[in-house]
């Protein structure tokens, strides 16, 4: 009797393994050399948004940041966020003239 048993079980797993055979569609796989080939595609035209200038008052603001002498408004309360420092330089960036796009307007 135990030989019959084990026979069932066999037989059992023979179906679960021949169901679970059965072919698998798989989306096709980018290869690198299409990924190269669209990157060098794109056009390389767009003009510069911030200019070197405009960065250069926003790393001097980022300094004073860090360091934590930043001040900010006629109160010159202490900045206290990296994002607010930012801003600051660019604010200084646009009274200087430099090339900075348009503030974002709240909506």
């Amino acid at each position: 009797m135990v030989t019959k048993t084990t026979t069932r079980k066999t037989a059992a797993t023979k179906k679960t393994k021949a169901t679970t055979t059965k072919k698998r569609t798989t989306k096709p796989t980018r290869s690198t050399a299409t990924k190269s080939t669209k990157t060098a595609t794109k056009k390389s035209t767009s003009a510069r948004k911030y200019s070197p200038a405009s960065q250069k008052e926003v790393a001097k603001e980022m300094r004073k940041f860090k360091k934590g002498t930043a001040k900010s408004g006629k109160a010159e309360t202490p900045v206290k966020s990296r994002e607010q420092a930012i801003a600051i330089g660019l604010s200084k960036a646009r009274a200087k003239g430099a090339k900075v796009p348009k503030k974002r307007t709240s909506k």
